[in-house]
């Protein structure tokens, strides 16, 4: 999919009091919207933030921690980076600055980086390898420290991103869903920005000077087919203003009956007369063996 890149968004310029105001207040709405709708957080809950150090991961601590102060359940926020040992990573920086702000965290230290690195093929992207890494150890502290809930910071474009990443280049219409359970079962994984615009948190980071640091690892890969679909979402964004608020909404309204999917709807249903349905005339029209008594050829 040969897309052209759209025109180089320009910064975003600095907000004034009153909106930086309505930014933050329809962040915090977003954000609590998202949590209600799915159920994300309970009482008594141990919520491990995955800090990368992004614009993303810094706004979801930070929306957290107002909503923590007002919100009708306790939960306990712990932050955690995972330091992968990457060379020139500022290892100070987010002990710094959570510190500051008085956040309980913990700092993972694993060497992925030379993993990563010594695996994966010069030219090949490391994105695919380096987050089963992450993931691994994030999930294992977890375990360890009695965390009910891992939150992410994936935002709305992220969601939609890959829905049309897996539509495109692996025939198959999932995303990446609110809420969901690890594959092991032990563990709960939330997105509270699932609604949450890019330009949004963008916007709202440069404006609470967040401590950025960026990833050097991945960050340097311009062929990655994430991307390829990032500037498409764009193109449509810039040509057609709302369309991906119709598509993320789309996603939270699907049915099941207007697609194809036989296991998620039964069409052998619709149209039968009477209660047994025709299985072996079915077989015969797609080709596999049938009884003579639904051969309409007459074959012996």
């Amino acid at each position: 999919m040969a897309l052209s890149s759209p025109e180089p968004r320009p910064a975003p310029p600095a907000l004034d009091a009153h909106e930086f105001n309505k930014l933050q207040k329809r962040l915090c709405h977003q954000v609590g919207q998202a949590i209600a709708d799915f159920g994300m957080i309970e009482d008594g809950d141990r919520v491990m933030v995955c800090l990368s150090g992004g614009k993303d991961s810094h706004t979801l601590l930070d929306i957290l921690r107002q909503l923590q102060v007002r919100a009708p359940v306790r939960f306990e926020l712990i932050a955690v980076n995972l330091d992968q040992k990457q060379p020139g990573f500022p290892e100070h920086v987010l002990p710094e600055y959570l510190r500051s702000i008085d956040q309980p965290f913990h700092i993972i230290e694993q060497d992925t980086y030379a993993v990563v690195k010594r695996v994966v093929p010069e030219g090949k992207t490391l994105c695919s390898l380096c987050s089963r890494m992450r993931r691994g150890a994030l999930y294992t502290w977890a375990a360890a420290n009695g965390i009910s809930k891992i939150a992410l910071g994936h935002h709305r474009d992220d969601l939609l991103a890959t829905f049309f990443l897996n539509l495109f280049f692996h025939a198959k219409i999932s995303g990446m869903p609110p809420k969901l359970q690890s594959d092991d079962g032990r563990h709960v994984v939330i997105r509270p920005l699932a609604y949450a615009k890019e330009d949004d948190i963008a916007a709202y980071a440069e404006a609470r000077a967040f401590p950025i640091i960026p990833c050097t690892l991945c960050g340097s890969q311009e062929n990655l087919q994430r991307k390829v679909v990032k500037r498409m979402l764009e193109t449509w964004e810039k040509e057609s203003p709302g369309r991906l608020e119709t598509i993320s909404r789309a996603l939270g309204d699907v049915r099941p009956s207007q697609l194809s999917d036989r296991r998620l709807f039964d069409f052998m249903a619709l149209g039968r007369r009477g209660d047994a349905p025709l299985p072996e005339l079915h077989a015969l029209m797609a080709g596999t063996p049938a009884t003579k008594a639904f051969d309409p050829i007459g074959n012996p």
